[in-house]
């Protein structure tokens, strides 16, 4: 799986409250979410990313609460990835339980710039800055991994795998 798309970068230890701030955590509409995604770390940032876009983050990102409304605001937001240096593991897991792909690139986040258009192939782990004509090398997404987020997230591929059997 490869998406591509213009990079807004954000810095390192960004926590859930500041991806979707708690007041907003009456809903699990994504739509809903997404209108007040990021507000407390950057109000215009939201209105910057087009459907497509690419977040990329510095260490630690989607620190602090396990709730899966963090990875469904970005998805909401229509972001294609977040490739940050690290994720916590539980926003990791969130993000593909809701089927929103995330790579591990350590050197990304220091070399891209805001909006620059970068390609990130997910099975090679491979980040390609076009704007600046670079490639960085990260983690491959485990295949498992790949096919939550080619079903949808973990209840589109549980869906999937019942109508098989």
């Amino acid at each position: 799986m490869i998406v591509r798309g213009a990079a807004h970068v954000v810095g390192h230890h960004v926590d859930t409250d500041v991806i979707i701030p708690a007041r907003y955590l009456v809903t699990a509409d994504a739509v809903e979410l997404a209108k007040h995604a990021f507000e407390d770390l950057d109000p215009t940032l939201r209105q910057r990313i087009a459907p497509g876009d690419i977040i990329v983050a510095g260490e630690n990102f989607g620190q602090g609460s396990s709730r899966e409304h963090a990875p469904i605001a970005i998805k909401g937001l229509g972001v294609a990835a977040v490739v940050a240096i690290s994720f916590a593991r539980i926003f990791y897991r969130n993000a593909f339980n809701i089927g929103l792909p995330v790579l591990e690139c350590a050197d990304a986040h220091a070399e891209v710039l805001e909006g620059d258009v970068i390609e990130v192939d997910f099975t090679t782990g491979r980040v390609r800055n076009e704007t600046r004509d670079e490639i960085y090398r990260g983690q491959p997404i485990p295949v498992f991994m790949q096919r939550l987020v080619d079903a949808g997230g973990l209840v589109g591929y549980v869906r999937a795998q019942l109508a098989k059997s």
